[in-house]
């Protein structure tokens, strides 16, 4: 059954709304893949804070123009969902090129980030990116670092007076 006028509207404004707090997108051809796989996908998605939808090349597009976005979805050949990362940049690409793994129906299409259209290879380079919360972890191990060492090196100053006190006690009794 075809969308009212009312629903498509109502379509379009949450699109909007979504895809004006983007970090990137991801457009990935989702046909032939069983409901429950597509459950799967959308679940997966849900866990890592991104947005799942599937709408008609021509709600998204202007969904983009209301978002400021100068993409034109019509570019990319047959059906697509749109998979919209609110936070992170590379979770739209992990999650999809790690479904894609298990399930060789899925396949990745394109993407945009910051603004502009990237290809298939851009979106599977992101996607072996670590996640901002794994970069920021690493950064702060590195901070982290000289002052654990230095924090050891003089616990190993008073280790070695601790042994050497205690070998004199040991010698003297």
């Amino acid at each position: 059954m075809p969308k009212s006028r009312a629903q498509k509207e109502a379509t379009l404004q949450d699109l909007a709304e979504v895809l004006k707090g983007m970090k990137s997108v991801v457009f990935a051809n989702y046909e032939g893949l069983k409901v429950q796989e597509i459950e799967a996908l959308r679940k997966a998605c849900k866990a890592e804070g991104v947005f799942y939808g599937v709408a008609k090349k021509t709600l998204l597009k202007k969904a983009f123009a209301a978002a400021g976005v100068t993409v034109d979805p019509k570019t990319i050949d047959g059906n697509f969902a749109t998979v919209i990362g609110l936070t992170d940049e590379v979770a739209p690409a992990k999650v999809l090129a790690g479904f894609a793994k298990d399930h060789e129906a899925l396949v990745i299409k394109g993407g945009i980030l910051e603004g502009k259209q990237i290809d298939v290879a851009m979106v599977k380079a992101l996607a072996k990116l670590p996640s901002k919360t794994e970069l920021l972890g690493k950064l702060v191990g590195t901070l982290n670092a000289p002052v654990s060492g230095f924090v050891n090196v003089l616990a190993g100053n008073l280790r070695g007076l601790v042994t050497v006190l205690t070998r004199i006690q040991e010698s003297k009794a």
